[in-house]
């Protein structure tokens, strides 16, 4: 996590997480075959990291710090690849801003529970099957077609 400060007053905060397990926009972009093998998951996780959350006070936002935040954030992260998605990218280009490129964006297929559940809950089976996601989240965001974004940090991590 970063957290961005004005004064002694905490106004904003980016979460970076492990990437999620399967997704297909990023096997496409990096062409990853079996991104769910154990060995392509190891080796994921010392490349890339996702950028699950940015948060900015609403007495902060359109003060045009928050693209310049979430760059300072990426660069500082530990890893040479961030990815990130958004639904509101097809609205507000705030992560182009910020210097992430625009790779692509999932798209809804009417998924029921079972196939959502493959896809949003890490594909992690337990026992043999599926993990489910709550059917509330699956109402809520099932046919939501996020974009996805990737920032590429090698040059800011060559220089350390």
């Amino acid at each position: 996590m970063t957290v961005l400060w004005h004064g002694t007053r905490a106004v904003g905060i980016c979460v970076f997480t492990s990437a999620p397990r399967c997704l297909a926009e990023r096997n496409r972009y990096f062409g990853l075959r079996d991104a769910a093998r154990s060995l392509s998951l190891r080796a994921l996780d010392r490349q890339l990291f996702a950028l699950a959350r940015v948060v900015v006070h609403p007495s902060y936002r359109g003060a045009g710090v928050a693209a310049a935040f979430v760059r300072r954030s990426c660069e500082l992260a530990p890893r040479p690849w961030i990815e990130a998605q958004a639904q509101m990218g097809w609205i507000n280009p705030f992560f182009e801003k910020a210097g992430f490129v625009r790779v692509g964006h999932a798209t809804a297929r009417d998924r029921d529970l079972r196939a959502y559940s493959a896809l949003h809950a890490g594909g992690s089976r337990r026992h043999g099957r599926t993990r489910l996601v709550s059917t509330e989240t699956h109402r809520k965001s099932r046919f939501a077609e996020p974009v996805y974004y990737v920032f590429d940090n090698r040059a800011s991590r060559a220089g350390r």
